[in-house]
This record gives C-alpha cells, sequence and structure tokens, in this order.
C-alpha cells in the first residue's frame, strides 16, 4: 500500500472518530439536559402538594399525642426519665408536663 493511501485510510478513520464523538457530545448534553430538568420537577411543588404534606404530618402528629395518651391512662410512664415502664402510684409529674407541651 502506498504511503498516500494508508494517509487517505487514516483520515477517513479520523473522520468516523470525530463523527462518533460528536454524536456522543450531542447524546451526553441532551442527557444533562433531562437531568436538570428532572431535577427541577423533582424539587418543584404545587401548594396542594405542600397543604397534602400538612395535612398528613397533623394526622400524623394527632395520633402520635393520641398513643401517648393512651400509654399513659394504660398506666405507663411517657417520659423520657422512665418511658415504659409502669407508673407505682399516682401520676407523674413529668409525664403530666410532657402531655401539657404536646
Amino acid at each position: 500500500m502506498k504511503l498516500t493511501e494508508s494517509l487517505i485510510k487514516l483520515e477517513e478513520q479520523y473522520q468516523a472518530l470525530l463523527e462518533e464523538i460528536t454524536s456522543l457530545k450531542m447524546l451526553a448534553f441532551a442527557l444533562e439536559e433531562e437531568n436538570e430538568r428532572l431535577r427541577r420537577q423533582l424539587c418543584s411543588y404545587t401548594d396542594e402538594d405542600k397543604a397534602q404534606v400538612e395535612s398528613n404530618v397533623k394526622k400524623i402528629q394527632g395520633q402520635g399525642y393520641d398513643n401517648l395518651v393512651k400509654l399513659y391512662q394504660e398506666g405507663f410512664h411517657i417520659c423520657h426519665l422512665h418511658f415504659g415502664q409502669t407508673r407505682q402510684e399516682g401520676d407523674c409529674l413529668f409525664c403530666v408536663g410532657f402531655l401539657r407541651k404536646l
């Protein structure tokens, strides 16, 4: 094979490689744009979404308070000092104070 033919073949391979690199760059650019769009979509929420979350939080907090009251009425401590232990006699000032804070 002549030197000129080798150079032409090498140039063609080089051009094909450049085309492939360009194609991959375009694909990477498209994927980066889609990723950014999805991130914005994930981070954005409507007022309706916010209201739903706040409603769920209030519901969960209400259930948690109800559960603590029920435990206390069943005779268990709910204060951090003696949580889960049974009360010996009377009301625990720490438990009562905890319930009032909630």
